[in-house]
């Protein structure tokens, strides 16, 4: 067994919504797909190869429900899904996983090839999240300090601060870094995502990010 992580699930089922509504004829062409600032750039390249728009918000469900809900008044998107790497699609999604597995089972394929086939299709992405537990007092105010450092003396080869208390770094060869404080427990936590002309390189190169990360965070 091999358990998809929240991005390759997420992925998926963009491409089995797009493809299927193009295939039918109903794509409409003021859709846009949903996704965090944290979530796999892989849902861009997907939507972007269907000639729909990708958005990005804010870390958490919320703001995608809040967009949810403001096109459902002004009209001027059709939602088609939005999603985040914790697992995060919305309750009716497990019903679409449900429906997108015995889809593909009728072409012989399981999930896991089905994802093979969309890295094959559109480059390989891989993605990772790390926390660090910082408990107490002192580890709210390490993790304040933390990002107070990043934002003062940021790493010299990564660039790109958005508003909000993360830091989201463009890195070059289409990676990126994100590092942010849980709002709900005593964690800082890493985001990371690469991409390459292979999975085995993509992960081979995450792990290098990964450690030369840690060592510049002291963590």
């Amino acid at each position: 067994y091999r358990t998809l992580t929240g991005n390759q699930t997420g992925a998926l089922l963009v491409e089995y919504i797009l493809s299927s509504k193009k295939a039918k004829g109903t794509l409409p062409e003021n859709g846009v797909v949903i996704k965090t600032i944290v979530t796999t750039e892989l849902a861009a390249a997907i939507a972007h190869s269907y000639g729909i728009e990708i958005m990005n918000v804010l870390t958490g469900f919320k703001y995608i429900g809040e967009k949810m809900t403001e096109f459902a008044k002004t009209g001027d998107h059709t939602y088609l899904i939005g999603f985040e790497e914790s697992y995060g699609y919305g309750v009716v999604a497990t019903m679409l996983i449900a429906e997108m597995a015995a889809y593909y089972k009728t072409k012989g394929k399981s999930l896991y090839e089905a994802l093979m086939d969309i890295y094959k299709k559109y480059g390989y992405y891989s993605e990772k999240t790390v926390s660090f537990v910082m408990p107490g007092k002192d580890g709210m105010e390490k993790m304040s300090q933390l990002l107070t450092d990043l934002r003062q003396t940021p790493p010299t080869k990564v660039a790109g601060l958005p508003t909000s208390n993360v830091l989201y770094y463009d890195l070059s060869d289409d990676a990126w870094l994100c590092v942010r404080p849980s709002g709900t427990e005593p964690k800082i936590k890493l985001y990371l995502g690469t991409f390459a002309e292979s999975f085995e390189t993509a992960e081979k190169t995450i792990e290098k990010v990964l450690e030369d990360c840690k060592k510049q965070l002291g963590l």
